[in-house]
């Protein structure tokens, strides 16, 4: 919350859904960021996804292991999300990247202390300004989740980067506001494991909707009222869906949907976002 430009919530939202849902097709998060494949490439598949290497890649559901074992053996040490693949993921011999789209993330450690998840994030490459702000939303709403599933508090959420850089252009536009106050985050994501296995997919394809060239103003507003999922997640909808109306130019729609939002920091975020692209940041 403290960056300056502010982030895009709704690319944010979108990441997290697709990091629970397991997916790596492209479309879905490129529409909500027109800049992605500046980054990450072309392809219809982004190579390094996150969500695809911890619930797909491996020929393994690293999450659901990661529930059942710590549910089972609280004082393990042993839960380690896995998220590089040495055989996909070093250069070539040449030196040369393997992909565009090589994962930052490598590897998430997670243990139960004191009736509390506690999280490790290691990162191989960590953009400051462009990606640190989205590792943080993705990573502890992914802990956040998990608590949930065990019926657990959240513990501390740490994040180490091996190289934590700035580029040169990013530094020519971003800063922080030491004096930004915060409002309070009032949803939690208290799921248990069957039934954040059985929304979120839901949740993804009503976002994946709001990208639909035949949607109708009407049916924005209409979808963002309709009460069909846990109201943490409804929140998340309604921030996505007064983007989608944004991007149309149906101003009245998206202030009309963000009314309906029930968590102040969202709210919050939201209006920082619509003051950055109403000023062209």
């Amino acid at each position: 919350m403290s960056r300056e430009p502010p982030i895009n919530p709704a690319f944010a939202i979108s990441e997290i859904v697709w990091l629970v849902s397991g997916r790596n097709d492209a479309a879905f998060l490129n529409y909500w960021n027109r800049q992605l494949p500046q980054y990450a490439g072309t392809a219809e598949h982004y190579h390094g996804s996150y969500d695809h290497r911890l619930r797909q890649h491996f020929g393994i559901d690293q999450l659901e292991r990661a529930y059942w074992a710590l549910q089972r053996q609280p004082n393990t040490r042993q839960v380690v999300l896995q998220i590089w693949n040495a055989a996909a993921d070093l250069p070539d011999p040449d030196g040369a990247p393997a992909d565009a789209d090589i994962p930052c993330n490598v590897i998430s450690i997670l243990k139960v202390r004191h009736g509390r998840l506690e999280w490790l994030q290691v990162m191989r490459s960590n953009d400051l300004f462009l990606g640190t702000p989205y590792n943080f939303v993705q990573f502890t709403t992914l802990q956040e989740l998990i608590a949930g599933w065990l019926g657990i508090e959240v513990g501390t959420y740490n994040h180490i980067s091996d190289s934590l850089h700035p580029y040169a252009d990013g530094l020519k536009s971003v800063a922080t506001r030491a004096d930004h106050r915060l409002e309070s985050n009032l949803d939690k994501l208290e799921l248990s494991f069957p039934e954040s296995q059985l929304v979120f997919p839901r949740l993804g394809a009503a976002i994946k909707a709001l990208a639909s060239s035949a949607l109708t103003e009407a049916q924005l507003v209409a979808r963002a009222k309709e009460q069909t999922l846990p109201a943490a997640l409804h929140d998340m909808f309604r921030v996505v869906a007064a983007e989608a109306a944004r991007r149309r130019g149906w101003i009245n729609a998206a202030r009309a949907v963000m009314s309906l939002c029930t968590n102040p920091v969202l709210g919050q975020v939201w209006e920082r976002w619509l003051a950055r692209v109403a000023a062209g940041a």
